[in-house]
């Protein structure tokens, strides 16, 4: 049974409103998304990592990534590097430019990122650990959060060492992802690290890996007593998962899930944030991958239909060919004053699309 009596969790001065948080994800979080997932609920979120190598700031991606705009506080910017003075400057710098919360990556898992001795390739080195921690941490005067995996590889499980280590450095809030760097997102999250890490710290702790649904939530943060859980994947394409995690591990109850008409209100609102933000080239491109995650979360589509939607989306070139796609999908609820949500109507109408 959920525990609705635990205190809030506070990073810094910042009094999160609940316990459910967006994780950083690149090539996914960015602002569209964010505020989507803010507006459904999420109690923070987290930008797209951004590297600390100011010379690479001039790109595009590097420019939309750093892009806060209109959204509330607190804002949280992920920074990611492998040397303690770029990430001190990359740390200040935001700040100056209004970034209410520094997050340091050190659990990316990508070769890319890993091969540049940066992400969770850092957890191989702790004694580097500790100096970029103390760096950024003396660099900013807002609060510095952290995010790990439990190791490099099943043999160097030193999430505890490193949790040690974040809290001496003044580190405010700690996210864990239960699986180690080899495993990136295969096999299954482990949380008995994170209660260790919970029971060994006094700064807030928050649980990631594996969190789909709002009994998943509870039972994490019973299992660990972690103080917020993260979600990542389980939002792509189900940004709904932020208020119906909330509400459960508020009142132990569930919501009803999103109604044909709001699922139309909300995708065809991301697709015309998208648009806005990246232009109608980039915003066309970018919104195929989310509107396949949200018909993947639908559950009332079959997989041949799903298949036949996605491939048919996909094909789609302008801003006003998806959006009448998401009409036409839709259409058979905005042409009921009573839409129904059961399954056999809304295959119907998703067949007749």
């Amino acid at each position: 049974m959920p525990d609705s009596s635990q205190p809030l969790p506070r990073i810094g001065d910042h009094t999160l409103p609940n316990r459910v948080i967006l994780a950083p994800m690149a090539g996914v979080t960015d602002r569209p998304f964010r505020q989507l997932c803010r507006q459904l609920g999420a109690g923070l979120v987290v930008g797209e990592m951004v590297t600390s190598d100011t010379s690479l700031w001039h790109t595009r991606k590097s420019r939309l990534r750093m892009d806060h705009r209109g959204e509330p506080g607190p804002r949280s910017v992920q920074i990611a590097g492998g040397d303690a003075a770029m990430l001190a400057s990359a740390a200040r710098i935001n700040a100056d430019q209004g970034a209410e919360i520094i997050d340091i990556n050190m659990g990316c898992p990508a070769k890319k990122v890993c091969n540049k001795a940066a992400g969770s390739a850092l957890l191989r080195d702790e004694a580097l650990v500790a100096d970029i921690l103390s760096a950024v941490v003396a660099a900013v005067e807002v609060p510095v959060t952290l995010k790990i995996r439990t190791g490099w590889c099943a043999e160097s499980n030193n999430a505890l060492r490193v949790a040690r280590l974040a809290e001496e450095a003044g580190i405010q809030a700690l996210a864990v992802h239960g699986r180690h760097r080899q495993q990136r997102y295969s096999g299954h999250a482990e949380y008995d690290t994170i209660a260790a890490i919970k029971a060994a710290v006094t700064i807030p702790v928050f649980a990631n890996g594996d969190i789909a649904s709002p009994e998943k939530a509870a039972a994490v943060l019973d299992y660990t007593g972690a103080d917020a859980v993260m979600i990542g994947r389980g939002a792509q394409g189900y940004p709904w998962i932020f208020r119906e995690t909330d509400h459960y591990l508020r009142h132990g109850e569930h919501l009803a899930p999103p109604d044909a008409i709001e699922r139309a209100d909300v995708l065809r609102n991301h697709l015309e944030a998208l648009h806005d933000f990246y232009g109608d080239y980039m915003g066309v491109r970018i919104a195929r991958k989310h509107v396949g995650w949200y018909l993947a979360g639908d559950a009332r589509i079959a997989e041949a239909p799903r298949r036949e939607l996605k491939g048919r989306f996909n094909r789609l070139a302008s801003p006003a060919e998806q959006y009448r796609f998401i009409d036409d999908l839709f259409g058979h609820a905005r042409s009921s004053t009573t839409a129904s949500d059961e399954p056999g109507e809304t295959a119907k109408g998703i067949r007749a699309a």
